[in-house]
Parts: structure tokens; C-alpha cells; sequence
């Protein structure tokens, strides 16, 4: 299995992955909700961030639906690599949180798509009190 990318794709931002079957295209709205799901599943996020905070709003949790909001998707011929905008709760250890939604990002990546994540870089745009509003 190969994954590609062409001028074309680049600007309707999908992943096609080349198989013996044919051609897979993986639109980027269902990487960014697998990488959203899988980053909010983490002990410690609160939730999704934009990565636009000025214009989406500064500190607010994005929903399922706009989880691509707050996710950067970069491709090449060997992979992809993830910029993912969380929010954390107050009185966690951040590095430790940023490590577990790295891994859980890779991980379903790859178990639920056969997409490789080069890099999964985490931005920690705020930090909440958990059952603050």
C-alpha cells in the first residue's frame, strides 16, 4: 500500500491510498474527526481548540462536527503530519497528556485508516478548570 498525493489532491486536501483493488480516497474532514476523537479520548483533554483562536474564538471547544477547525493536516509521498489544538484540564501534567494524544493519534491513524503520522505535533491552546464553563 502506497499513499500519494498530486496537485490535484493537495488542493481538495484528501489522502489516496493505492491498493491492488484500486484507489482509496480519504477525504481530510475524516482524518481531522479520527484525530479529533482520538485526541479528546485522552485523560486530561477537555477538548478540541481552533487553530484559528482570534477569528473561531479564543479558548472555545470545538465540537465533533468542526473538529477540523482545530486540526492541521500536512501530506507527502511517505505519510502525513498532524498538527492537533487541544485543551487541557487544569492540574494535569501537560507533557504527559500531549504524549498520550500523540500516541493515541498514531495509533488510530493507523488501526482505522493505514495512514502512517510522520509527526503528530500537539498545540496546548489553553488550559480549563475542569467543570468550568
Amino acid at each position: 500500500m502506497m499513499v500519494t498525493l498530486s496537485e490535484k489532491e493537495a488542493i481538495f486536501m484528501a489522502v489516496k491510498i493505492k491498493t491492488k483493488a484500486g484507489t482509496i480516497d480519504i477525504a481530510n474532514d475524516v482524518i481531522s474527526t479520527v484525530v479529533g476523537g482520538a485526541a479528546t479520548d485522552n485523560y486530561g483533554v477537555v477538548g478540541m481548540a481552533s487553530r484559528n483562536p482570534l477569528r473561531d474564538g479564543v479558548n472555545s471547544i470545538l465540537q465533533r462536527d468542526n473538529y477540523s477547525k482545530g486540526v492541521v493536516i500536512k501530506q507527502d509521498d511517505n505519510g502525513i503530519e498532524v498538527e492537533v489544538n487541544i485543551i487541557v484540564g487544569f492540574g494535569t501534567k501537560i507533557s504527559e497528556v500531549s504524549k498520550s494524544v500523540q500516541n493515541k493519534v498514531k495509533y488510530n491513524l493507523e488501526s482505522m485508516l493505514g495512514i502512517t503520522a510522520n509527526e503528530v505535533n500537539v498545540c496546548v491552546q489553553g488550559v480549563r478548570v475542569l467543570g468550568d464553563d
